[in-house]
């Protein structure tokens, strides 16, 4: 029986620490990343341009999410007669779910908390802005906000699960084919 990658590095002492090391090294650099590019965004930004990237945030969060779900639900075999297939996309598919632990660590861990955290930034930028367009200093705003942004992310969430899992080959599949556009 063949031993895949992480049955190979949990035999390894040093492995889970690596690992946790390189998420943790990952995250900082893609929060890092995300959040500069947030605010760079919303500096000077109005409400609308403040929502718009808002939604992205949690579009991306929850995109990810569905990755993250997919490639641990998805069945290789269909993978591996489009590999035999040479089909586009087919190799990085199998490469996803062969290391599915990782993937949905980064996927759902690592983007996913990010971009909820960078949200959650976004959002108390949003409530100043409005908090100054109403002239108005209240809580109300705060707690809309924030309940907004916590139920379109949640909620976003899990309606994607079920889709993921119920989907979870073409899911794999288009990640597959957009990976393939990096490894030509």
């Amino acid at each position: 029986m063949k031993k895949t990658q992480n049955q190979k590095d949990e035999k390894k002492g040093g492995a889970p620490y690596r690992w946790a090391l390189t998420v943790f090294l990952m995250a900082v650099a893609l929060s890092a990343v995300l959040s500069l590019a947030s605010q760079s965004m919303l500096s000077g930004a109005g409400v609308a341009v403040a929502l718009l990237i808002l939604a992205l945030f949690i579009g991306l969060g929850i995109l990810f999410d569905v990755i993250g779900v997919a490639v641990t639900a998805a069945d290789p075999k269909p993978f591996h007669s489009m590999a035999s297939h040479r089909e586009k996309g087919a190799k990085e598919a199998l490469s996803l779910l062969k290391n599915a632990s990782r993937v949905s660590s980064v996927c759902n861990d690592v983007v996913g908390d990010i971009c909820g955290i960078v949200s959650g930034a976004t959002g108390a930028v949003i409530v100043t802005q409005l908090q100054r367009a109403l002239n108005t200093q209240t809580v109300l705003v705060s707690v809309g906000v924030t309940a907004l942004v916590s139920g379109l992310t949640i909620g976003g969430k899990a309606l994607s699960k079920t889709f993921a899992m119920k989907q979870s080959t073409k899911v794999v599949y288009w990640a597959g084919r957009f990976l393939h556009l990096f490894h030509r």
